[in-house]
């Protein structure tokens, strides 16, 4: 979703009444030109972040109090001290919540994307088109003078390749063809 000549929003739901599980906002590319990219037909959009390199300081102090940590105290409570001050390697964040990402759509380069939190405009659009089970639209702008609200409402089928990529793929309600849309989350 987004305004006409604003950034594209993708929105990730599991339902239509939760909080998105992946919302981010395409830097660079207007929700106009994702719609004339649509209408020729295919869109892939890949989003890309980095990994994050493992440090590795060897044997310590902290290593050596993570240790001891580990036989005084409760288990679940060590753990969290092993990866929080021993050095190791760090805990990788799911890979929806990573915060930033590279933004290519159908193989060109479209600046990045940033993870972001639901807002209040967010929100409101989310309950305009929460009983749409399929289908795009137009949200009348209700005289803010800032422009109509496009949207795309679609279920998607969730591919998890590993830890590092996942896809989404639009399922086409009519049954026949493939995805027109496909969404790819990639840890490189």
């Amino acid at each position: 979703f987004g305004r006409r000549r604003g950034r594209v929003h993708l929105a990730l739901q599991t339902d239509p009444r939760a909080p998105p599980a992946l919302m981010v906002e395409l830097s660079a590319y207007s929700t106009g030109a994702l719609v004339r990219e649509m209408s020729s037909g295919l869109v892939r959009i890949a989003l890309e972040c980095e990994k994050t390199p493992a440090h590795n300081t060897g044997n310590t102090i902290r290593t050596m109090l993570a240790t001891y940590a580990l036989y005084t105290c409760r288990c679940d409570r060590w753990m969290s001290y092993v990866y929080m001050h021993a050095g190791g390697e760090r805990r990788r964040t799911a890979l929806v919540e990573e915060p930033t990402w590279r933004a290519y759509c159908n193989g060109r380069k479209c600046g990045y994307a940033v993870r972001r939190e639901c807002g209040a405009e967010e929100w409101r659009l989310l309950r305009a088109v929460e009983p749409v089970s399929v289908g795009a639209g137009v949200v009348p702008d209700g005289g803010a003078g800032e422009g109509d609200l496009m949207y795309m409402r679609a279920r998607f089928e969730r591919v998890v390749g590993s830890r590092d990529s996942e896809a989404f793929y639009m399922i086409n309600p009519d049954g026949n063809g493939g995805p027109e849309l496909s969404i790819y989350l990639l840890r490189v």
